[in-house]
């Protein structure tokens, strides 16, 4: 560039178009249809909502006494249950986490071995997911026997 030389900066304005007749008369249209589709959905929405409430108001035809187990242990096995499988997410979830941090940073550091880090830290991820799953089920079957 020569010494002492600007070049010049042109700033083009797009004309505004007006909008066409029909437009109004579309969104009037559309907000019917909306106002519809909302009633719809809130109907079955309610529908949904109050559908458990009519299931519990039923009464058991046979009522169902299970008198072999004291209720201290009933409430020792139902904690156990939920401490197992809150402890297993929370240790899968930090597990999950530093994987996809230290496979991150990996790539960040070398993003041509992107390919090679990826496919590994999925069969990890899919690994902790597991033992995780494992936990939830022993955690059904703790619950089962109360």
């Amino acid at each position: 560039m020569r010494p002492g030389f600007r070049p010049e900066i042109v700033v083009v304005e797009e004309e505004r178009r007006p909008a066409p007749a029909l437009r109004g008369a579309r969104n009037k249209e559309e907000g019917e249809m909306v106002r519809k589709i909302g009633k719809v959905l809130g109907i079955v929405s309610l529908a949904i909502i109050a559908s458990p409430l009519l299931a519990m108001a039923q009464e058991a035809a046979v009522p169902v006494v299970r008198m072999t187990q004291s209720p201290l242990s009933v409430g020792l096995i139902a904690l156990a249950a939920n401490l197992g499988v809150g402890i297993a997410a929370f240790g899968s979830a930090l597990g999950q986490g530093r994987m996809a941090a230290s496979a991150m940073e990996s790539i960040g550091r070398n993003p041509n071995a992107a390919g090679q880090i990826f496919t590994p830290m999925l069969l990890g991820l899919a690994f902790i997911e597991a033992l995780t799953l494992y936990a939830l089920v022993i955690g059904f079957l703790l619950q089962l026997k109360i």
